[in-house]
């Protein structure tokens, strides 16, 4: 069964997640979580790329998940066990365009039960307990690589570029463009202000909306819920 996003729970109201931060250059963190017993969940926009594994009935494979610019549906498999790993924004595969990835996955060619072939070699899937070591040779191999000027011009730190040049590079590293990152950080930014019980109207002033219609569109389009919605739910969670 397929459960349209508006109806679906997000994710973070369904799944226990472990996380932990990373000390890799590329890393932003690591999760892990298992199936729940739900048929969907809704999957809201984001601006990063991932590396997610999968076990489920003894078997185990590794794909790439892009950054995703709207909430959308997603099948929530049997008795299956993950491991993510999100990589920070600038970090990009050279043998996969990150336009390519942008709403979409792409699963990994299995080697073995644990293992699985990446840009012509085989590599062993990484566990939850060494996902910095995982990401570091990863950097070292030169499988992914970063262009530390996109992380700078997204902090709002001088480059030394042209406007052009820094939004054809962020552009080519992440998929997105500035203006859509920007969009998607601050729709996610009006989710933490309405869970945290701010009002909708004093979100419109602190995530700098222009008005009520566009907090609402921003976050139905992003999140997949209305605002009136997540600060229902997070208001009844509460008490």
């Amino acid at each position: 069964m397929t459960t349209h996003p508006m109806t679906s729970p997000r994710a973070t109201q369904i799944f226990r997640l472990d996380e932990a931060p990373l000390t890799s250059p590329i890393g932003e963190r690591a999760w892990r979580s298992r199936s729940e017993p739900v048929d969907s969940f809704t999957s809201v926009a984001t601006t990063n790329w991932h590396m997610v594994v999968v076990k489920q009935r003894g078997l185990a494979s590794l794909f790439v998940r892009g950054p995703e610019t709207r909430a959308s549906s997603v099948a929530v498999p049997e008795d299956a066990e993950f491991l993510g790993m999100e990589f920070r924004l600038g970090t990009f595969m050279p043998q996969l365009p990150a336009n390519q990835l942008v709403d979409g996955a792409i699963t990994m060619l299995a080697a073995g039960k644990r293992s699985f072939w990446l840009n012509g070699s085989v590599w062993e899937l990484p566990i939850y307990d060494n996902v910095d070591v995982f990401l570091r040779r990863l950097l070292r191999k030169g499988v992914v690589a970063r262009d530390t000027t996109v992380e700078t011009a997204l902090r709002g730190r001088p480059t030394g570029q042209s406007t052009r040049s820094v939004q054809r590079r962020i552009r080519s590293a992440t998929g997105l463009t500035h203006t859509m990152i920007k969009q998607i950080e601050r729709a996610r930014q009006a989710v933490t202000l309405l869970e945290s019980g701010a009002t909708i109207l004093d979100v419109v002033e602190r995530a700098g909306y222009a008005d009520q219609p566009h907090l609402c569109r921003s976050v139905r389009r992003f999140i997949g819920h209305t605002p009136a919605r997540i600060r229902r739910e997070s208001c009844a969670a509460a008490t």
